[in-house]
């Protein structure tokens, strides 16, 4: 049988869902499946959702800094199982030191016409009680799809419980290496081989 993917939605409709592999996350949108069909979700109103996380990204190079980020990071966490599932469209990053690196970003190295979005989906590993307020360090462990390759990853991060809201904060290094994304000899010293991804958001119920 053929994963089920639930994609994020933003839309006046449907606030937001989640991207979920092997299962289905109860909450609004829709359904994706690999052939393209598509079968609307119910709504669940247990779930913490955000539609504008920051998420920031920084290649430090011997010869250039390149820093560009994204307001439109999406995501939903489940606190009955404590699973979790990030989006972000590739497009939306801003920034670069120039419109053509940007351009360069998009159809050279991430090829954002077929690859449209980046991914995180799992479960956190620390017991959270989401009904305590408070700040909580967290493994969030998943898979991470970047440039059509997914890696497994354990990434740490704070977790911040306060009220009806959460506040998710992380900072992991990517390999370019781990998702095929190759450069050019002669740009070998404007580009890093590691890439630091940041990430700060806010979601609430």
């Amino acid at each position: 049988m053929k994963s089920l993917f639930v994609y994020i939605l933003c839309a006046t409709v449907w606030p937001v869902a989640a991207v979920w592999r092997d299962g289905v996350v109860p909450t609004h949108g829709f359904i994706a499946l690999d052939d393209g069909q598509a079968a609307r979700l119910p709504p669940e109103k247990n779930v913490y959702q955000c539609v504008k996380g920051r998420i920031h990204f920084r290649s430090d190079a011997p010869l250039e800094i390149i820093e560009a980020r994204s307001n439109r990071l999406r995501g939903v966490i489940d606190p009955t199982n404590q699973q979790f599932a990030w989006t972000v469209e590739i497009t939306t990053f801003e920034g670069f030191n120039s419109p053509l690196q940007r351009e360069h970003f998009n159809e050279n190295y991430m090829e954002s016409n077929k690859y449209t979005n980046a991914t995180f989906t799992g479960k956190i590993i620390e017991k959270i009680n989401f009904e305590q307020d408070g700040s909580y360090p967290v493994r969030a462990k998943g898979k991470l799809l970047i440039h059509g390759l997914e890696q497994e990853r354990i990434i740490k991060g704070t977790l911040e419980v306060k009220g009806q809201k959460l506040r998710v904060q992380a900072s992991f290094s990517v390999p370019l290496t781990d998702h095929n994304i190759t450069v050019p000899k002669i740009v070998h010293q404007k580009i890093a081989e590691e890439i630091t991804v940041t990430v700060d958001a806010e979601l609430e119920k």
